[in-house]
């Protein structure tokens, strides 16, 4: 596959609610676009970086800067047989993987295009849907949250995720659990806590959790072991899982129990595999991790939480959710907790161009010299 062209964009796209966590709150997301061309066929790519770095170290700009003036030049107007190829040419630059993911990930979509199969099939998937859950963001009070999370399970979601900061913890947790005893519940602490916290979570154990999420620091591993430890409720890893070799190094820790998947903090599809294989070898449940992804990122999503070691739900959930109008044509919504992944070539949607262009803030065309 030779690539001869690409489009970057920076979009800005109002999310429907407030979206609050313990790093504050958010009304919109800021997407980095890009469109990547070849052989008459054209491969997607989303980026999930913020404008500034509070889930992991990387923004918008400095990935706008990196796809734009280094890791595209690096490309274009070469010829790559497969993506792992393409993966090897951006390896001399260290970091950045989810500005990595943008491209790795795009690529992906032209290849399975240019295969004339579905991305899931390429990726070695063995489901056309996928169970999901929802995450539900900080409520105002807990009586908005019970509220929510009627709602959510009335419309057959099979997982519930709460967002959790100290202070706002067990007794949310508490009234969920004694107002909903058979929900499946996880807690979402997007590294709150420290282990100073240990009383505090280790309470949380009363409450039937199916997995506390990366309740310590962003990029631990050995803090988290010393908790797991403690703690009968698994930990489930996600910020600090960023490689096969921190997904290896966690195993060996013993660090958590449960991998949280999200093919842009591992850099794309290819590490995201090498880490799928790595934890089904070691018995560790995965599952489809969520950035308030448009379209194309939970249409990528989906695909690779086709695999078999996704054996918990996502939060890969309807896009109606999140937007009064998505970035792509095809309506990407759950039924009965079940999402259909996409049965056309690639990623299996297409962009809605006008609304796009409508909500473009920023875009450059390179082309291959």
């Amino acid at each position: 596959m030779r690539l001869e062209g690409a489009e970057l964009r920076i979009l800005e796209l109002p999310l429907k609610f407030r979206f609050e966590t313990s790093f504050g709150v958010q009304t919109k997301r800021t997407i980095l676009l890009l469109r990547l061309f070849g052989e008459g066929l054209e491969g997607l790519g989303e980026g999930v970086m913020e404008r500034l770095p509070l889930y992991r170290e990387e923004t918008v700009e400095g990935a706008r800067y990196l796809l734009e003036e280094v890791f595209l030049p690096q490309v274009l107007g070469k010829v790559f047989p497969n993506p792992e190829s393409l993966g090897q040419a951006l390896s001399p630059f260290r970091g950045n993987p989810m500005a990595k993911a943008v491209l790795e990930m795009a690529f992906y979509d032209l290849y399975a295009k240019g295969l004339s199969k579905p991305l899931y099939q390429v990726l070695g998937g063995v489901r056309e849907r996928v169970e999901v859950g929802v995450s539900l963001g900080i409520q105002p009070t807990v009586a908005d949250t019970l509220k929510a999370v009627e709602r959510h399970l009335d419309q057959g979601y099979r997982r519930i995720k709460l967002k959790i900061k100290p202070g706002w913890d067990y007794e949310v947790l508490k009234a969920v659990r004694q107002a909903f005893p058979e929900a499946t519940l996880t807690a979402d602490a997007n590294s709150a806590y420290r282990l100073a916290d240990f009383a505090r979570l280790k309470r949380l154990d009363e409450l039937a959790l199916d997995y506390i999420e990366q309740p310590l620091g962003y990029d631990d591993l050995l803090d988290h072991a010393k908790l797991q430890r403690e703690l009968a409720t698994p930990i489930c890893l996600d910020e600090s899982l960023t490689s096969k070799e921190k997904a290896r190094k966690a195993i060996e820790l013993g660090a958590g129990r449960v991998f949280n998947i999200k093919p842009a903090r591992l850099g794309g599809h290819t590490e995201s595999l090498k880490v799928h294989a790595l934890a089904e070898a070691a018995g560790i449940p995965l599952w489809m991790g969520g950035m308030l992804e448009a379209g194309v990122g939970r249409a990528h999503n989906l695909h690779l939480a086709s695999l078999p070691g996704f054996t918990k739900p996502g939060d890969v959930s309807s896009a109606s959710r999140y937007w009064e109008e998505d970035i792509v044509e095809e309506a990407l919504e759950a039924q009965g907790g079940l999402m259909p992944v996409p049965q056309e070539p690639g990623i299996g949607v297409h962009l809605k161009l006008p609304f796009v262009e409508r909500i473009t803030l920023w875009k450059r065309y390179l082309s291959a010299s």
